[in-house]
């Protein structure tokens, strides 16, 4: 049996106990959105009462992603800079690029 290699080419990064708990609390509501959505269409809801609640999950997952951009660009991004890793700018740039399509 081969041994299984691990790569070390992903960041990680260590989130505060309230982050965690944000971030997660976010994601399971978002969750419940999507498993409540499932239900309208196995149901045969009502079409725009299915998009109404897309669009609640899309502003859900928005607000996610503008929490965790603070977040990052708060901790890894400042502490990046400052230790002069000025490659982090271009991934945040091409990041929000990604966001803005």
């Amino acid at each position: 049996m081969e041994e299984e290699k691990i790569c070390s080419c992903h960041k990680t990064k260590e989130r505060s106990p309230e982050e965690y708990k944000d971030l997660i609390h976010r994601l399971n509501r978002i969750e419940g959105q999507i498993r409540g959505i499932k239900g309208m269409v196995e149901n045969d809801a009502y079409c725009t009462d299915i998009l109404t609640q897309v669009s609640a999950v899309n502003a859900a997952l928005n607000s996610f992603n503008k929490v965790l951009l603070a977040n990052h660009i708060k901790t890894c991004v400042t502490q990046d800079i400052k230790d002069g890793k000025e490659e982090t700018v271009d991934e945040l740039v091409t990041t929000l690029q990604k966001l803005m399509k």
